[in-house]
């Protein structure tokens, strides 16, 4: 995406194709940067293993040693980047429980706990910490105009090394912005304790599920077949006084997935 295409997008009449537009450029560019920071980390893997310690490289870069691991985070193999397998993954179901169990919601990881219960091994990978354009949708669960920068941490989920969902929690910048949140890498020991710890206090959620195509980097990203769909849970938390604290966006890859929905003691039916 270049100055000249976004002023020709901008030029659109109808408003509804300027959106769609727009929509499938930042899909488009948030794919370029993904495939760009797989390069890099494994290019600065290539430098470390040729014998380039880690200070030199973080010179080199105008960086902090410091910033060199975080870049490195991901790669546990060779430092080349890994030719994509001719293979079609094999079926794998996980489960995402719909609505989530309190008692999982407030572990560390949502997603480690169903996992592991299910006898799979997980795995989590950030993707992206920082600020970007919020989307219609998000911007109307957070609160905020279209458009407005947000907080993004957006991260990939594998089960048995294979990857199942995008998960992206979106916060309002006035409100995060300059908290930990805002921070690279994971939270510890939890978003929930970090959140609770900034002073707020859960009060109401609603989830909604929506089946659909995969734009062209939710289908990069979690390898999907051609004709393969994706199921998109969003939620949204509010705190006690109502403000909205948590936007969570998360892509399943439909195939992999099973939605047990949960009931109220005594109420289930045939």
């Amino acid at each position: 995406m270049d100055l000249k295409t976004l002023r020709e997008t901008a030029a659109i009449p109808d408003p509804i194709t300027r959106a769609q537009t727009v929509s499938r450029l930042m899909a488009e560019q948030q794919s370029l940067v993904t495939e760009a920071a797989k390069i890099r980390r494994h290019a600065i893997a290539e430098a470390h293993e040729s014998g380039i310690i880690q200070e030199e490289i973080a010179k080199r870069l105008g960086v902090t040693p410091g910033r060199v691991s975080q870049m490195r985070k991901g790669v546990t193999s060779s430092a080349h980047a890994p030719t994509p397998s001719a293979e079609k993954h094999p079926k794998i179901l996980v489960q995402r429980a719909l609505p989530t169990p309190p008692a999982v919601r407030g572990s560390v990881s949502l997603f480690l706990v169903e996992a592991e219960k299910q006898g799979l091994t997980p795995d989590r990978r950030m993707l992206y910490v920082g600020t970007e354009p919020a989307s219609e949708h998000i911007a109307a669960c957070l609160r905020v105009e279209p458009g407005e920068n947000i907080v993004a941490r957006r991260k990939l989920m594998s089960a048995n090394g294979i990857p199942v969902r995008i998960a992206t929690s979106f916060f309002r910048a006035n409100l995060f912005g300059e908290t930990r949140i805002a921070e690279p890498e994971f939270v510890r020991p939890s978003l929930q304790a970090a959140l609770e710890a900034l002073g707020y206090r859960f009060g109401h959620a609603g989830e909604h599920l929506t089946a659909r195509r995969p734009t062209a980097f939710e289908r990069q990203t979690l390898e999907l077949d051609p004709d393969e769909w994706v199921v998109e849970i969003l939620r949204t938390s509010y705190s006690v006084e109502d403000t909205p604290v948590h936007a969570l966006e998360t892509i399943c890859a439909a195939s992999r997935h099973l939605f047990p929905i949960g009931q109220v003691a005594g109420t289930d039916e045939f």
